[in-house]
């Protein structure tokens, strides 16, 4: 088992807490050809789970944070083949457009519930047919691949009773995310767990859950305009200049600061303050600089882009200026670059991830 340092949180409300109820796991041992083989049974027929939106980076916190966030996600539903054991198929996905695979090896929810099946550590007696509902756009900067893959990481994991914790489902998601975005964990962790999540490291997996006393409100703005993670990547400086490393330490600094405090301005103020990322990926988002302007003006405490964009993303006091800075928001996306909008919302912290529906 690969090492794994996932330091401790507050407990999960009681509805997300499935594994207290669950029924007795059932583990038996069946003749195969002469010889004895451990199988697990799952205890339930059917399970559906749902994984929320996620904001990764923060400004300053490229690739190593990221935090959930309420309203829209990807919900998984999960079935017992009974004839078909240790397989994985998806049935049918909704949302997509007809972009995305049915083949399970080559899409992030077959990915992850393969992984998640492998995670048991016993051969299931059955095989895991998947449907997928996208709530979330692709390309969007809202963690949607890991959105999708942790919910059906949970999905998979409740089908046998939830055998496995979220923290160790997360592996299962990043073998999603590799597939399709990059082998990072600041969205698949938060979608899973709720809340903040701090990444030190990827291999061997190290990550923080950072508690936010109160509620946190963000303004989440997604233009009609696709942003590949690929191709933000590719535009990343290769080397860079000391006094920007320190700026992004310092506000890194700043933003868990703010986070343990519970001080929603000085996560603003930082998350406002990117020195490195920002610069390169916000020319490339058409009216992001005047969005941003437009966000600070209505009142916001910080404004930046959400993962690799195209939705921005800013940091509010209150539900009432959250109003005024997305509609501030909207109109300048319109006005400076010409985009229309699919969603604008303002919403809360998310501090229960991934959950039964």
């Amino acid at each position: 088992m690969r090492a794994m340092h996932c330091h401790s949180r507050p407990a999960p409300p009681a509805a997300a807490r499935c594994c207290a109820r669950r029924p007795s796991l059932v583990i038996r041992a069946q003749q195969v050809a002469g010889q004895g083989k451990v199988y697990i049974d799952p205890t339930e027929k059917e399970v559906a789970a749902f994984a929320p939106a996620t904001v990764a980076n923060l400004g300053p916190g490229f690739d190593w944070m990221g935090c959930a966030v309420e309203g829209e996600g990807d919900v998984v539903t999960a079935r017992v083949l009974p004839d078909k054991p240790g397989q994985v198929v998806i049935e049918s996905i909704v949302g997509d457009g007809g972009r995305l695979s049915l083949d399970a090896p080559k899409n992030c929810v077959g990915i992850a519930a393969i992984e998640t099946l492998k995670l048991l550590g016993v051969a299931p007696s059955c095989g895991v047919a998947l449907t997928l509902q996208k709530g979330l756009p692709l390309g969007s900067g809202l963690g949607s691949s890991a959105a999708s893959a942790a919910a059906a990481a949970w999905a998979v994991n409740s089908l046998f009773g939830c055998p496995l914790p979220k923290e160790q489902l997360i592996y299962a998601g990043l073998a999603s995310e590799a597939a399709v975005s990059g082998y990072h964990a600041d969205n698949v962790a938060p979608a899973l767990l709720g809340g903040f999540c701090l990444i030190r490291s990827c291999e061997p997996l190290d990550l923080q859950r950072l508690a936010f006393a109160g509620e946190l409100w963000f303004v989440l703005v997604n233009p009609r305009f696709e942003a590949p993670t690929a191709e933000m990547r590719a535009v990343l400086p290769k080397e860079v200049p000391m006094k920007q490393v320190i700026n992004n330490c310092a506000m890194g600094g700043s933003l868990v600061a703010g986070i343990l405090l519970g001080d929603a301005a000085l996560i603003g103020k930082a998350l406002n303050s990117d020195a490195i990322v920002e610069p390169v990926r916000g020319p490339l988002i058409p009216g992001f600089g005047a969005v941003k302007e437009a966000a600070l003006a209505a009142g916001a405490f910080g404004c930046t882009i959400s993962g690799a964009g195209p939705t921005a993303v800013a940091i509010v006091s209150d539900p009432e200026v959250g109003q005024a800075v997305q509609a501030a928001m909207v109109a300048a996306f319109k006005s400076a670059g010409g985009l229309e909008v699919n969603s604008a919302k303002v919403v809360r912290l998310d501090n229960e991830g991934a959950k039964r529906v």
